[in-house]
């Protein structure tokens, strides 16, 4: 859940390409961010600090809270629903509920939606702020998931994103370690 605020901010999150043919077009109907650059992802953490307080040692500290994580593979073939919001819910959740508490505590003044949410609920949103336009979401991604296989996708790094342009675009990607090879 991605938005130009008015203010210059960063975020955290994980690019999930696969998810493009089932969710591109009801995203870009229905979700405010995708018009905003952001690709189908699943945030990690927003909102950060503003792209220019990002320093290497701010880099250096966010790839030091995720350096125990490897990549991970996760399906993305359920759909969650908000009010206002409809979702896809990545399984498994927990990696990414890591990463969040992981940078959460190495940034401690960036809470996780600013603090607005008591817990983590990972998800790639498709439809955002109309409670009428989510129902309509969910029903189609609904339908366009019944005649698909599940969305597959391997969490191989985490980008952080920045919008002092007014479009969100990519500013930095942080590799997990594989700790298999």
């Amino acid at each position: 859940m991605l938005a130009a605020q008015g203010v210059a901010e960063t975020a955290f999150l994980v690019q999930v390409p696969e998810a493009e043919p089932a969710v591109r077009a009801l995203r870009q109907r229905f979700d405010p961010a995708a018009a905003l650059g952001v690709p189908a992802h699943v945030t990690i953490l927003i909102p950060f600090m503003p792209p220019e307080q990002i320093t290497a040692q701010v880099l250096a500290r966010a790839k030091a809270a995720l350096k125990d994580l490897s990549p991970f593979t996760f399906v993305l073939d359920t759909v969650g629903r908000w009010p206002e919001t409809t979702y896809l819910i990545p399984d498994p959740a927990t990696p990414f509920v890591q990463m969040t508490k992981a940078l959460a505590a190495a940034f401690p003044d960036y809470p996780p939606y600013g603090g607005k949410h008591a817990g983590v609920a990972p998800h790639l949103t498709v439809a955002d702020r109309s409670t009428a336009h989510a129902d309509e979401a969910e029903r189609e991604l609904r339908a366009v998931l019944a005649r698909r296989d599940p969305i597959r996708s391997t969490c191989r790094k985490v980008d952080l994103y920045e919008n002092a342009a007014g479009a969100w675009k990519p500013m930095h990607a942080i590799a997990l370690e594989d700790l298999e090879s």
